[in-house]
């Protein structure tokens, strides 16, 4: 079963539950997955084409990375206006419960010495921040493409208003927050 169809069916009555919501309404869910890929150290070790990274991105995510430019020149770290510093992609509706589904059930296992992502990384705005140091562990990625190993910033937005009540979505969802 789809974690869109478990949510449905087994997790939003339990949040109903223990949240204790009113309405159906209140209950919350997720809103969005944006992923992030910074490039800027790739571009400036003299590596003009970027489109290995890009290609990864969108084989991690099922959708076209849209390409972040620099909006202003910074001399201290080489950067100039116009340059690609950055990957992201917003996922939403189904294509954001595939990942959702595939990054708790596939790759999150897939990380050596894994004991758990931490549970501090919310914010006020309903927000869920981590970050993963391989792109590799993704298993659409091929081992014979990598020329250097990325990290993915991974936010998740959700629609809850406390963090007990984010906490709970994710808990109920499958995140294996560490103890």
């Amino acid at each position: 079963m789809s974690l869109k169809e478990t949510y449905t069916k087994e997790i939003s009555p339990k949040l109903m539950e223990t949240l204790a919501c009113k309405n159906v309404m209140e209950v919350p869910k997720f809103e969005k997955v944006v992923l992030n890929m910074w490039i800027g150290t790739y571009i400036r070790t003299g590596n003009k084409d970027y489109s290995v990274l890009r290609d990864h991105l969108a084989l991690i995510s099922g959708q076209a990375p849209v390409v972040k430019l620099a909006k202003k020149s910074i001399s201290n770290f080489k950067l100039r206006e116009g340059m690609p510093v950055g990957l992201t992609v917003t996922l939403r509706w189904d294509t954001m419960y595939n990942f959702l589904d595939k990054l708790v059930n596939v790759v999150l296992p897939r990380v050596r010495d894994f004991r758990g992502i931490s549970s501090k990384s919310f914010d006020s705005e309903g927000n869920y921040n981590f970050w993963i140091k391989e792109h590799t562990i993704f298993p659409e990625v091929p081992q014979d493409d990598v020329v250097k190993n990325h990290g993915i910033q991974i936010t998740i937005k959700t629609t809850a208003k406390t963090k007990e009540a984010w906490k709970e979505l994710l808990t109920l969802s499958g995140f294996p927050f560490s103890k």
